[in-house]
């Protein structure tokens, strides 16, 4: 045993001395030091690694720092861009978007602005013919006698209404001066017209908020069934405030479009800078806000609006320009830089804005799609026998957009600018008015077909087919629950929630209590309308058959009284959470969920 461990100790001394009598090579110590390691990255040449790139790598991790080095280092590195390619690609898709959304949002602006032209057309051409009709029928009553409990349908009480509005707003309006409000503003300093113009914009968006409440309650009051005639008294009330409210937004549009006038005719033109800045200003408020894709619908609604009230200011504009030059079409030219400048700015403003919203929210430029085919939605919902709005009533809501006041006011200066004298004069205006009538039918027909085309795109055609739900209809649908005495199911609160949102307006042909609910809410089901409980004629069934041996259950009579005291309570809770509905109404979480199907509602704000 000593000597086989002595024999091993020689050998390890042995080769101890073997490893020092060898050369040394640096690649083996840095090797065991753990800087460099076998790597791919050192060259191997038949298993022997390459000593120069040892060196360099060696000299590369020297401690020593320089500026050479760390100038050639800065000049030489390099990065891999895939190594964060889910990152890139998000980038680049963003750019796309903010190119693409130029093309998108301007399809939903002129799709937009033919819809407000529509309207706007309405209140000249067919309100006219409609209020005469309307009026036609009163005078021929007598003649033909009552048909019906009415005397008008809905709609005509409230075309009469409407031209009873324009008719005496358009009276009031000659009482104003507009050249002296024009000189009366020319004689502000800069900076007041400035505020001026922009407290003139914030008050028009807040008239137009209210104003639609106020016509829409003047509607309801006008038509709502009554059961004694002295509650039509409550419509008076409600008319002269409409009237008081036509009137004044006149006045307000009548006064920002002197100020744009004082500005297109300052010498200057400091003025005009100024106001057409402010449109930059907007940017700011809302780029850096958090916006969802309800929020982005009611800005693209609202921008349509203002640029369709725009182009009609400046139409008053020129009107007015041309009529103080004589009509001199040389002085045309004169005007259209300016007008060119506003419009330009307008646009521009707005591919900026939505640019940059959809590019901090992480919006897709394909929802401008979908907001333009909600708005066909509503366009063709409204062409159906049972719409429960009018069209331009529709558009108010969704839009802002009154045109009441706008057409009271470019009836005004039209009929103030241009003197119509003779028989020529008023068959020149006969064939205008023709042609308004053509374009209005043309603009609708071909809003239509649009309207349809985009419907189908969205895949909501379904819809359109869709029946309005009545109190018959719910309470047949609660019928099997009733009728079953073995179990009572409970409705969860999530089912009241869908129900509510969903429900579209009821019918002119529904009963009293149908047309008398709420247009919001699922109107509750008549207890009379159910059938018998089971209870009543569990008694009756022994009387029609044979009598039996074995005599029913008597545990299910109690359970079903049970049932039928819980069935009343939880409609006693459906009616109240509806009273309460109507009294504090929570803002729709989803607008392209709920509204798109429901075009009663108002617009949220």
């Amino acid at each position: 045993m000593a000597d086989v461990s002595g024999s091993e100790v020689s050998e390890e001394k042995e080769a101890e001395m073997e490893a020092r009598r060898r050369p040394r090579r640096p690649w083996e110590d840095a090797h065991r030091s753990g800087k460099v390691g076998l790597t791919p990255g050192l060259p191997e040449t038949l298993g022997v690694y390459d000593i120069s790139a040892v060196r360099r790598e060696q000299r590369d991790m020297s401690a020593d720092p320089s500026l050479t080095r760390f100038i050639s280092t800065e000049l030489t590195r390099g990065y891999f861009l895939e190594h964060n390619e889910a990152k890139y690609t998000e980038r680049r898709e963003r750019v796309y978007t903010c190119m693409r959304i130029p093309k998108e949002l301007e399809k939903l602006m002129t799709f937009g602005f033919f819809l407000c032209v529509d309207a706007f057309l309405y209140v000249f051409t067919l309100l006219p013919i409609r209020v005469l009709l309307a009026l036609l029928r009163l005078l021929t009553l007598p003649c033909c006698g009552f048909s019906g409990s009415r005397l008008l349908q809905p709609a005509q009480v409230c075309d009469v209404l409407k031209g009873l509005i324009m008719v005496l707003c358009f009276s009031m309006m000659h009482y104003v001066d507009y050249s002296m409000m024009y000189h009366l503003i020319r004689g502000q300093s800069v900076i007041k017209l400035y505020i001026i113009y922009n407290m003139l914009e914030v008050a028009d968006r807040l008239f137009s908020s209210f104003g639609q409440d106020i016509l829409d309650a003047l509607y309801w009051t006008a038509t709502e069934p009554k059961e004694r005639k002295r509650d039509s008294i409550g419509v008076i009330p409600h008319f002269l405030m409409a009237v008081f409210y036509v009137f004044l937004h006149s006045i307000l549009i009548m006064v920002q479009a002197s100020t744009l006038n004082v500005a297109f005719n300052s010498h200057n033109k400091s003025l005009l800078t100024i106001m057409m800045s402010n449109n930059f200003v907007e940017i700011k408020g809302s780029v850096f806000k958090k916006f969802e894709k309800n929020n982005l619908f009611q800005m693209s609604n609202s921008d349509i609006k203002e640029r369709f009230t725009s182009y009609v200011l400046l139409l008053i504009v020129c009107l007015r320009n041309m009529e103080q030059f004589s009509w001199n079409p040389e002085h045309l030219w004169v005007l259209f830089p300016d007008v060119f400048m506003v419009v330009t700015s307008e646009v521009a403003v707005d591919i900026i804005k939505h640019a940059f919203i959809t590019k901090f929210n992480d919006i897709t430029a394909d929802v401008y799609s979908e907001y333009r085919a909600s708005l066909a939605f509503e366009l063709v919902s409204s062409r159906q026998k049972n719409a429960c709005t009018d069209y331009s009533d529709s558009v108010a809501r969704r839009m802002g957009f009154i045109p009441l006041p706008l057409a009271v006011l470019l009836i005004r200066v039209v009929m103030t600018s241009v003197k119509v004298q003779g028989a020529l004069s008023y068959t020149c205006v006969f064939l205008f008015y023709l042609g308004l009538v053509t374009l209005k039918v043309l603009n609708s027909i071909v809003l239509l077909g649009k309207s349809c085309v985009y419907v189908k795109r969205a895949n909501m055609e379904d819809k359109l087919f869709e029946k309005p739900s009545t109190p018959t209809a719910s309470s047949s649908a609660k019928t099997p629950s009733k009728a079953e005495p073995a179990r009572c199911p409970t409705p969860s609160g999530e089912s009241k929630v869908e129900e509510v949102p969903a429900t579209p307006c009821s019918p002119p042909s529904s009963s009293s209590t149908s047309s008398s609910s709420s247009v919001t809410t699922q109107p509750t089901p008549r207890t009379d309308l159910f059938p018998p409980p089971p209870t009543d004629s569990s008694p009756a069934a022994p009387t029609s058959r044979p009598p039996s041996p074995s005599p029913p259950p008597e545990p299910e009579q109690p359970a079903a009284s049970l049932c039928k005291e819980e069935q009343e309570e939880e409609e006693e809770e459906e009616e109240a959470q509806a009273a309460a509905e109507l009294k504090h109404r929570t803002p729709k979480n989803d607008l392209l969920e709920v509204d798109r199907f429901t075009i009663c509602g108002n617009r949220i704000d």
